[in-house]
Order: structure tokens, then C-alpha cells, then sequence
């Protein structure tokens, strides 16, 4: 699995998603949810004023891809064109910066050489990978997770193969980010 944010290859990107477990492995099949404020909070200065006002590119294709076939992929590109988003989004709740891009969905920032892109993307999602910015939460049977999908990311642990893991899931969708 990836750390990602549900449907950022969308204009309005959902507001929540809700988790209810259906079926459980005898062990493991965690969830995990980053909180992409604290992410942001705890950047370096001189990294926030570079990404601040800045906008990256948002895409199926990066995630869904390389699963289907080349007729499936060009109708993907055709339904959901890459959009753009905000690096820094503001939570229209609470007025907190929210670090707003994700390994799953996001190919690039706009307007900053390749190299320079590449290297601040990498330098971001790693940031989602500090588990001080993190939370696990052990599913049991029916629980429900609900997660504001505006600042929060999240990743599913795959620790239990050759179980199963089946779960319900509904998103709210959501506005566009500023």
C-alpha cells in the first residue's frame, strides 16, 4: 500500500471517508492516518515559504495505471484529466496549512524544473512517514473509522497475507481546495 489521500485526482477531492469492517484476518490489517497539519507545522521555514503558493499536478494515471489495460488507461485519461491543488491547502474549518499532496495521486509540481519537483515531492511525502504525525488504529469487527480525507492521510498495513481483509467504504465528496 501507499500513504495517500482518497480521490486528490478529482477537482473537489472527497471532505471524509468512512471505514467499516466487514471481515478481519485473525491478526494485523491495521490502518494508519498521518495528520498532514502537524506535517506541515513541523517543515522547516525555509521549505515552506518554497512551497507555499505554489500548485502540483494530481493524476489517476500514477496510481491506477500500470493495473489496467492500454484501452482502460486512455479512457481513465480521458474521465479524469490531471488536475491541479494547492501543496499548502488551507482547512476551510479550522484556517490550519495542510501539507496537500500524496504519493498516490501526485506527479508533479507546477512551474519548478523536473529535478527541483522531484526532490521537493520526495522531501514531502517522506514527511507523512514521521510517526509522530501518525496514528494506528487496530480494527475489530463492525468498527467504523470516519477521517477528514482534507487533512489527514492514510495506509493500509498489509501484514496479512493470505488473509483477507474486507472492507465497506463511502466518501463524502468535497470542495475544491484553496
Amino acid at each position: 500500500n501507499k500513504w495517500h489521500t482518497d480521490v486528490t485526482f478529482r477537482q473537489n477531492p472527497s471532505i471524509a471517508s468512512i471505514l467499516r469492517a466487514r471481515h478481519l484476518p485473525p491478526l494485523g490489517g491495521d490502518t494508519m492516518w498521518a495528520d498532514t497539519a502537524a506535517a506541515y507545522s513541523g517543515l522547516p521555514q525555509a521549505v515552506k515559504d518554497r512551497i507555499d503558493g505554489l500548485d502540483a499536478e494530481h493524476d489517476i494515471v500514477r496510481s491506477f495505471g500500470g493495473r489496467v489495460s492500454e484501452e482502460k488507461l486512455a479512457q481513465l485519461a480521458r474521465d479524469f484529466p490531471p488536475v491541479r491543488h494547492p501543496i499548502v491547502r488551507t482547512h476551510p474549518e479550522t484556517g490550519e496549512k495542510i501539507l496537500y499532496v500524496n504519493y498516490t495521486f501526485t506527479t508533479r509540481i507546477l512551474g519548478v524544473p523536473e529535478e527541483e519537483s522531484d526532490n521537493l515531492l520526495r522531501l514531502l511525502f517522506d514527511r507523512i512517514k514521521v510517526p509522530e504525525y501518525q496514528v494506528r488504529f487496530r480494527w475489530t469487527p463492525h468498527a467504523i473509522g470516519i477521517w477528514d480525507n482534507r487533512s489527514t492521510q492514510h495506509y493500509a498495513v498489509m501484514d496479512y497475507q493470505p488473509c483477507h481483509r474486507k472492507m465497506d467504504r463511502a466518501a463524502i465528496v468535497g470542495d475544491q481546495p484553496f
